[in-house]
């Protein structure tokens, strides 16, 4: 048990003795990298949470001190320039949406925004929405624009005369593609609604036609 501690311990150091990371996606040379001390800290807190949740899939896993101290190595490299505070909340999502021990592909997925946080319904519920939503469709009080848009690419008159089951997989597959643009920092906006004039005009009678011709020849002098 000493020497495994030893081993983590090591391991830990030389993490924290790792150069910065390059720029990563998303991120400008003017943003400061995340803490390292930080991000080794929320790291640890996470394979403990991993360790107690996933215990048997954890131990197989990670059956020596070895393997857990190169595995911890590998997860910084990977995780390094996200803050400590995605990389808890990534954690405790994984937690409570995964079944099995996530991988790292599966923590930086976890660590994209959730669609809750930025506002935008589930699949399905933005699918109901969609269908169920009124006409001028451009009018309508949309939960968020993403809702309109994949609603709009899917085609109104597609989801009003198809099932659930033959629209929704391809509704689905609309909305994911664009609340995904949204989670890359897209701004979406609805169509502008054309405001109605105050004051709507209607034809002439015949004699008041007659009556405009007159006025515009006495105008004229013809």
């Amino acid at each position: 048990m000493h020497d495994s501690n030893k081993l983590l311990e090591q391991a830990n150091r030389q993490l924290a003795s790792s150069p910065n990371t390059p720029t990563a996606a998303g991120q400008t040379n003017s943003e400061p990298p995340p803490d390292k001390d930080a991000v080794i800290d929320a790291l640890n807190r996470m394979f403990a949470e991993f360790e107690l949740v996933y215990h048997n899939q954890y131990n197989k896993a990670f059956s020596s001190a070895e393997k857990l101290s190169y595995a911890k190595k590998i997860w910084f490299s990977n995780l390094r320039h996200i803050s400590p505070e995605r990389i808890t909340a990534a954690t405790h999502r994984a937690i409570r949406e995964s079944e099995f021990l996530p991988t790292v592909k599966g923590i930086l997925k976890y660590c994209e925004p959730d669609f809750r946080e930025l506002g935008l319904p589930d699949s399905h519920s933005a699918y109901l929405e969609a269908c169920r939503a009124p006409q001028p469709k451009a009018e309508f009080n949309w939960s968020h624009p993403a809702v309109y848009h994949a609603g709009r690419a899917c085609d109104w008159f597609y989801l009003a005369g198809s099932t659930e089951y033959t629209a929704y997989p391809i509704f689905k597959r609309h909305y994911e593609e664009i609340c995904q643009r949204v989670i890359n920092g897209e701004t979406l906006s609805l169509p502008a609604h054309i405001a109605l004039p105050e004051t709507i005009s209607k034809p002439l009678s015949p004699d008041e036609q007659r009556q405009r011709m007159q006025q515009l020849r006495d105008d004229l002098d013809i």
